[in-house]
């Protein structure tokens, strides 16, 4: 028997504001779900984002007051589809936000809550410049969560550059590793597609990362290029260069053949590190 699971990327474009970002959310969920979609997917801040300046600025509210967040876990409990929320800008007690991801499952509960790590601290031009930790207040633990399908390891957008976080999350049992992105467009051309299949190869998982697209209210753009990508670094859809739906099938089995083949999780091992004079090997 196979474990076989049908998923969709929404690729949304960033949106300014609580209601739009909902509204498109739920045009392209329709798709998704005519579709035959067991789980959707979407992108980071696609509860809303704006920039100001080199501060990111989506708008935000507390979880329990917050109109995506509610109005997604509505639909997934009226439609008996588990959903991705890639990530909302969320109140805390502070002057800061969290950037929070929600795995929430087909009857509306939540089963997981992930507050990205690592920031959006970047120069990527004398003019394009961002500051993530200007607004926003970094999570410190990582989440694997199981559902109906398997164990899900969460990440968000810049978290994919630190390939030690995803290593730790197939070690803890994830099968699919997910990484919902608003991922700008330089650096989204130069190493989106490369490092989901790093991520992907590395850890013998499925990669799962909707990506926003288009430009941002304030400044900047997003890529898009939603990913999947197998557990052999093959790359099953990929959302292109307009907003819209991808739908795949994938099959889990896949996970425990690659690992059987490649079994470098087994394989880690603990070691130090030593840094030290060169050693003169003419002299030897």
């Amino acid at each position: 028997m196979t474990r076989k699971v049908t998923i969709a990327n929404l690729q949304t474009r960033p949106m300014p504001d609580f209601y739009s970002a909902l509204n498109e959310a739920i045009s392209f969920m329709d798709k998704a779900i005519a579709g035959g979609a067991d789980l959707i997917c979407l992108p980071e801040y696609c509860g809303g984002l704006k920039t100001d300046g080199a501060a990111f600025a989506p708008p935000h509210l507390p979880e329990s007051e917050h109109p995506v967040i509610n109005g997604l876990r509505d639909y997934a409990a009226k439609h008996s589809v588990d959903i991705l929320i890639g990530s909302v800008a969320v109140s805390g007690s502070g002057p800061k936000f969290t950037n929070r991801s929600f795995y929430v499952d087909r009857s509306g509960e939540i089963l997981s809550r992930y507050d990205k790590i690592f920031l959006f601290d970047v120069d990527l031009s004398d003019t394009e410049k961002y500051r993530e930790s200007d607004r926003v207040e970094p999570g410190n633990k990582a989440i694997v969560t199981t559902t109906r399908f398997g164990r899900i390891g969460h990440s968000i957008c810049y978290d994919l550059r630190f390939a030690q976080l995803y290593r730790d999350l197939a070690q803890a049992g994830a099968e699919i590793l997910v990484c919902p992105a608003a991922f700008a467009v330089p650096t989204g051309k130069a190493h989106w597609h490369t490092l989901n299949r790093a991520r992907a190869i590395e850890n013998g998982a499925f990669m799962i990362s909707p990506c926003a697209h288009g430009l941002v209210s304030g400044g900047g753009a997003s890529y898009g290029h939603s990913l999947i990508v197998n557990p052999w670094g093959e790359i099953l859809s990929d959302g292109g260069d307009s907003p819209g739906v991808t739908v795949t099938t994938i099959d889990l089995d896949l996970v425990a053949s690659t690992r059987k083949r490649i079994s470098s999780l087994q394989h880690d091992r603990p070691y130090t590190i030593q840094v030290g004079e060169m050693i003169n090997r003419a002299a030897e």
